[in-house]
């Protein structure tokens, strides 16, 4: 499978994760994003000892998008901070299947992760292990389909909690088309979905050595997004 990079130098190296493929070693034992990327740095260097290779931050298997990943241990350290310190920047385009209350807000829940099923949920401010969630959204273009009502959103990430995004529109029911795990509509459809209508397309950060603004963009794929040409929005 051939990987789209956006940038790279002695520090960054940045491409677009395609959907369902998993950003870093699963149990499914197929190749993952940053294998690949060492497998690509160790042939391009032809070095004999394994290339250093950092993932900053996480994609979900069926979401596609752009992704940073720090080539030595100082960018590495440098990166981490900004992501935590909220100073990167993520914006997606997604497909939703329903529509939202506004065209454009704010959605703060509190969420906790289950381990053993890899799966979060919405629970009340102050419930034990429970994180703050974020995003802010807004609403591109609405549209009546033979499936039902799809919206067309941009949202900007605010927190990285685990499946934040999809969690947090299915709340709203309005989630992600062909998101099987959280979307009611999808859950009973016997078809496995290894993409859903969630795609990272912006992203901005601080270039660790430089301290220069860089923006990287990458224009959504897949099936869903397929459905914006189809239908016309």
């Amino acid at each position: 499978m051939k990987i789209e990079m956006l940038y790279e130098d002695d520090d960054l190296l940045v491409c677009v994760k395609p959907q369902g493929m998993p950003a870093q070693s699963d149990k499914s034992m197929e190749v993952d994003l940053l294998s690949d990327r060492k497998t690509y740095l160790f042939e391009k260097n032809g070095k004999k000892e394994e290339p250093y290779l950092a993932m900053i931050h996480r994609l979900d298997r069926p979401v596609g998008g752009i992704m940073v990943f720090a080539k030595n241990k100082e960018a590495a350290a440098n990166l981490s901070k900004q992501m935590q310190d909220g100073e990167i920047y993520k914006y997606y385009q997604a497909i939703l299947t329903g529509t939202l209350k506004h065209e454009e807000g704010t959605l703060v829940d509190y969420m906790v992760k289950d381990a053993k099923t890899n799966i979060s949920k919405i629970v009340k401010e102050g419930t034990k292990d429970a994180k703050r969630a974020e995003l802010s959204y807004e609403v591109l273009d609405v549209m009546e389909t033979d499936e039902g009502i799809l919206s067309y959103v941009l949202i900007a990430l605010v927190t990285g909690r685990h499946h934040q995004i999809r969690v947090q529109l299915a709340n709203q029911k309005a989630g992600i088309w062909g998101d099987t795990k959280y979307n009611e509509k999808f859950q009973k459809v016997k078809r496995n979905y290894k993409q859903i209508g969630l795609y990272c397309t912006r992203m901005e950060l601080i270039h660790p050595t430089t301290g220069e603004e860089m923006v990287f963009k990458c224009e959504p794929e897949g099936e869903a997004f397929d459905l914006l040409d189809l239908e016309e929005f």
